[in-house]
C-alpha cells in the first residue's frame, strides 16, 4: 500500500486554491449562458421552419469554424498568454450573445421564413470560432493553476461545474423562452457571458516556465498531432468519444421529440435538454467525492455501452419519463468518459503541449458534438426522427466493441499515471 493510498482524500483540494474557484465560476456562468443560448435558439429556428435539418445546420453553423481552427488555436494557446487568448475568446461571445439579442428584438426574421434565420447561424459561425480558440487556452490553463497531483479532483469539479450549468441552463431557457420571451432570455445569457468575462478576468495565472517559440507554425501542429498518435490510450478515448457521440447523440433532435413524439412544449424542451446533464453533474460529484477510479479503461468502456443503450431506449420510448430518466442516466454515463478521458488528456501531456493536444481534442470533441447534430438532422430528414436515433444508438454500441478490440491498452488500463512521453 503506498503513501497516496494511506493519506485521507481531501475532496476539496482543488477549490481551495483561489485562483481555481474563479476559472470555476467563470466557467458556470458561462456554460448557464450557453445553455439557455441553445434553448432559445433553436426553438426560434424550429418554430419558424418547422424542418428538423435546419436543427442540424445548427451543429454545423457551428462545427465549421470550430474545427477548422482548432489547431491552429490550440498553437495560438500553447505560444501566447493563455488568460489573454481565453478572455479576448470570452469577449467575442459577450458580442456574439449581444448580436442574438439584437436579432430577436428586431423581429422582421421571422415573417421571411427559412431566408430569416441565416443571421442566427452567422452568429454561431461566429461564436464557434470564439469557442474554438476558448477551449483549449481555457482547458490548458485550468492544468496550470493546479498540482498534477490534483488533476482528477480538479477535472472532477471542472465536470461537474459544467453539468451544473448545463442543468439549469436548459431548464431556465425553456422557462424564460415559455413565460417571458426570446429577448428576455438572450438578455439573462448576455449578463451570464458578461460574468464569466470578469470571474475569468479575476484570476491570478502566472505561467509555469518559458514558452517553446522555435519551430514554423506547421511544425508546432505536427508536434502535437504526433503525441496524440503516440499514445494509443488517449487517440482510443479521444475515437471512442468522437464515434460513439457522433452516431448516438439525440440532442440535436430533441425539440421534434418535444413537439411532434412526446408533446411536451417548450418548456419540456427545456427539461429534456437539462436530463443528461442532471445525470452527469451527480455522478461527477460522486466522482469528486471518492478517489480516482482503478479499473479506468473498463470503466470508460462500459460507460459509453450504457450511453449508447439509453439512446436506443429513448429513441422508443414515448413517455415522458422515461424519456426524462433514460436521458439522465445517459448523462452519468457519459461523465464517466468525459472524466477519465480529460484526466488522461492532461496527466499524459506535457505543459508546453496542453494547447495543441487540447485542440486534437477539441477536434474530436466538436466532430461529436456539432457535426453530430448535423448528421442527426440529416439522418432525421432520410429515415425519420424515430429510426435515425434508433440506429445511431446501435451504431455507437457497435464502437464500443470495435475499440475494445482494437486497442487492447485502452481496454486493459488500470490507474492513469504519466507514460515516459510526457515525461
Amino acid at each position: 500500500m503506498d503513501d497516496a493510498t494511506l493519506q485521507p482524500h481531501d475532496p476539496y483540494a482543488s477549490l481551495r486554491i483561489p485562483s481555481y474557484r474563479s476559472y470555476i465560476l467563470s466557467t458556470f456562468t458561462m456554460t448557464l449562458a450557453a445553455q439557455i443560448q441553445g434553448v432559445v435558439v433553436s426553438w426560434q429556428i424550429y418554430d419558424v421552419t418547422r424542418d428538423p435539418l435546419s436543427l442540424g445546420l445548427i451543429g454545423l453553423a457551428e462545427a465549421l469554424p470550430y474545427i477548422g481552427v482548432a489547431l491552429f488555436a490550440g498553437h495560438v494557446a500553447d505560444r501566447k498568454d493563455r488568460r489573454g487568448v481565453s478572455l479576448a475568446s470570452l469577449a467575442l461571445l459577450v458580442l456574439c450573445s449581444a448580436a442574438l439579442l439584437s436579432l430577436s428584438l428586431a423581429g422582421s426574421w421571422r415573417s421571411a421564413g427559412h431566408r430569416g434565420v441565416w443571421p442566427f447561424y452567422a452568429v454561431i459561425f461566429l461564436s464557434g470560432i470564439a469557442r474554438s480558440f476558448l477551449q483549449p487556452a481555457r482547458q490548458a490553463l485550468g492544468a496550470e493553476l493546479v498540482p498534477r497531483a490534483l488533476y482528477p479532483n480538479a477535472v472532477a469539479w471542472r465536470s461537474s461545474t459544467w453539468q451544473t450549468g448545463a442543468v439549469a441552463g436548459p431548464a431556465l431557457g425553456g422557462l424564460l423562452y415559455g413565460f417571458t420571451s426570446p429577448s428576455f432570455a438572450y438578455a439573462v445569457d448576455v449578463a451570464l457571458m458578461v460574468a464569466a468575462l470578469l470571474a475569468f478576468a479575476s484570476i491570478a495565472y502566472v505561467p509555469r516556465g518559458a514558452r517553446q517559440t522555435e519551430g514554423s507554425v506547421m511544425e508546432s501542429l505536427r508536434t502535437g498531432i504526433r503525441f496524440v498518435l503516440r499514445e494509443p490510450v488517449l487517440l482510443g478515448a479521444m475515437t471512442l468519444d468522437l464515434f460513439s457521440v457522433l452516431l448516438g447523440g439525440a440532442e440535436a433532435l430533441l425539440p421534434v421529440f418535444a413537439d411532434q413524439i412526446l408533446r411536451a412544449g417548450p418548456q419540456g424542451l427545456g427539461v429534456l435538454r437539462a436530463a443528461p446533464a442532471a445525470g452527469a453533474m451527480a455522478m461527477s460529484l460522486y466522482l469528486a467525492h471518492r478517489r480516482p477510479i482503478r479499473r479506468a479503461g473498463r470503466a470508460l468502456l462500459t460507460s459509453v455501452a450504457i450511453f449508447a443503450l439509453c439512446i436506443i431506449g429513448f429513441g422508443l420510448s414515448r413517455s415522458f419519463a422515461l424519456s426524462l430518466a433514460l436521458l439522465a442516466i445517459s448523462g452519468m454515463a457519459d461523465n464517466v468518459s468525459v472524466v477519465i478521458r480529460s484526466t488522461l488528456l492532461q496527466v499524459l501531456t506535457p505543459e508546453h503541449l496542453l494547447g495543441r493536444v487540447s485542440s486534437v481534442n477539441a477536434i474530436f470533441i466538436g466532430s461529436s458534438n456539432e457535426l453530430g447534430a448535423f448528421e442527426s438532422g440529416v439522418a432525421a430528414r432520410l429515415l425519420g426522427t424515430v429510426t435515425s436515433v434508433v440506429l445511431g444508438g446501435v451504431a455507437s454500441l457497435s464502437v464500443v466493441g470495435i475499440v475494445a478490440v482494437r486497442i487492447p491498452s485502452l481496454r486493459k488500463l488500470e490507474a492513469i499515471e504519466r507514460s515516459p512521453l510526457s515525461a
